[in-house]
């Protein structure tokens, strides 16, 4: 058990050298790993159920009775980060419909599940967490058209129900699972589950980068500048997101783990979800922007992750 609790620990230790390796994997090998693109949905149930184990409906609900640090965390993903983005990428891309597009649809988008794991790896409030991805998700279905239409000027058809149901299978049941089983067991989903699934929930964090890496593939191998500018905006716009989310949280004076928090759901947007939409409703160079912030919002969590482990090590021996 200890040296299987190790490895755990090794992988989420050298998240920021695997993600990118994972990325290259995918875009190298999509015939390889993007047979696992079915599968994805499954290993995000999976993943929040392990990370649900370490929550209770109590902690969940106090959230909502003093939500002040939830609206904040919401605001800035599904307001401000959306607004800049549109507004940034019309200034450099105008020219580019299509990329303006895709750069408004990615910040559109819910704040990502995986946010979920990074949060539980790097002692974030888990319970802010889950409350942050169920109220944007539960909010998405008409977020999206109506940010897309007052940015874009352009109503998005979106399958409510289909994409809601996804949400549901995804996040709320295996959320509800977990927080019953640890409530149900007295704390033994926490003490003794928990620890026993958290290496092999990394080890499907690992495969979930390399899959949805693959779907972008093709716009790898056929770049041109505009697509590399486009490239470099969501790389220095995605660590903007970190950034803020963290520092922004800082001069609040929030304690470490809603800070955590703050940076990861501020960071993480639901790209999986961005890309279906782009894919279904728009040209397919829309899909590019959005699978840019697969390239690199993982390996960018990983680098704030340790940035934040760093800091706080230096205060504590300041300390």
């Amino acid at each position: 058990m200890d040296k299987w609790t190790r490895f755990g620990k090794a992988i989420g230790s050298h998240m920021p050298l695997i993600a990118p390796v994972c990325v290259l994997a995918g875009v190298l090998f999509p015939q390889v790993f993007g047979v696992t693109e079915h599968a994805v949905p499954i290993l995000f149930a999976i993943m929040t159920f392990q990370g649900s184990l370490n929550n209770n409906f109590r902690s969940v609900a106090n959230q909502f009775r003093h939500p002040k640090d939830m609206l904040f965390v919401l605001g800035m993903s599904i307001v401000a980060m959306p607004v800049v983005a549109h507004a940034l990428a019309s200034l450099i891309f105008g020219n580019d419909s299509n990329l303006v597009t895709g750069a408004t649809l990615e910040y559109c988008v819910p704040v990502g599940v995986v946010s979920f794991m990074w949060c539980g790896m790097y002692g974030g409030d888990l319970s802010l967490a889950l409350a942050c991805i169920l109220v944007s998700t539960v909010l998405s279905p008409f977020t999206i058209p109506l940010s897309l239409k007052l940015l874009l000027g352009a109503t998005v058809q979106v399958d409510v129900l289909g994409m809601m149901s996804n949400m549901v299978f995804m996040i709320a049941l295996p959320a509800v699972a977990g927080m019953l089983v640890n409530d149900l067991t007295h704390g033994w989903g926490h003490k003794t589950l928990s620890p026993v699934m958290s290496p092999a929930v990394k080890m499907l964090l690992i495969v979930i980068i390399a899959s949805n890496s693959s779907q972008m593939s093709d716009y790898m191998r056929h770049l041109t500048p505009e697509l590399l500018g486009m490239a470099l905006f969501i790389l220095v716009y995605a660590s903007c997101g970190f950034a803020m989310g963290l520092l922004i949280a800082r001069v609040r004076g929030i304690g470490r783990g809603r800070l955590v928090t703050s940076c990861f759901c501020t960071g993480i947007r639901n790209v999986s979800a961005g890309a279906v939409l782009a894919a279904q409703f728009f040209p397919g160079e829309v899909v590019f922007p959005v699978m840019m912030g697969t390239l690199f919002q993982q390996v960018l969590a990983g680098a704030f992750g340790s940035l934040i482990n760093r800091v706080a090590g230096e205060a504590e021996q300041t300390a």
